[in-house]
């Protein structure tokens, strides 16, 4: 299994209140994922940050989403590790295969893979 990309994922009360100051202010590009619950945005240099309100199948909103090029590669090695695993593997409607996982610090991470 290896990282292809990481991306922090901010809690937000609101993702439409959010736009101002991400877009407005900080001159991000909002990329729309065509969900209502989580939008991307893009800085020029390709870094991106995610807002989101809630997750809508996981029981928290995760802090970070890293994707990896193998997701039940990476689910059986947390499995083997006895890592806690907040969200099982599940395949998403929206296109990704995805598990939640806490690191030793308690933060939760949604290690994904995109479907192809």
């Amino acid at each position: 299994m290896r990282v292809v990309r990481i991306i922090p994922d901010l809690a937000v009360a609101d993702i439409e209140a959010a736009a101002d100051f991400y877009s407005g202010f900080l001159g991000l590009t909002r990329q729309d994922l065509g969900l209502d619950w989580v939008t991307r945005y893009l800085a020029p240099t390709g870094a991106n940050l995610q807002v989101l309100t809630h997750d809508a199948s996981g029981p928290v909103a995760p802090q970070v989403s890293i994707a990896v090029d193998d997701v039940d590669a990476a689910y059986g090695e947390a499995i083997r590790r006895g890592l806690d695993i907040v969200h099982a593997l599940t395949t998403e409607p929206w296109g990704v295969r995805r598990f939640f996982v806490r690191d030793p610090d308690g933060h939760v991470l949604n290690i994904l893979q995109h479907r192809d």
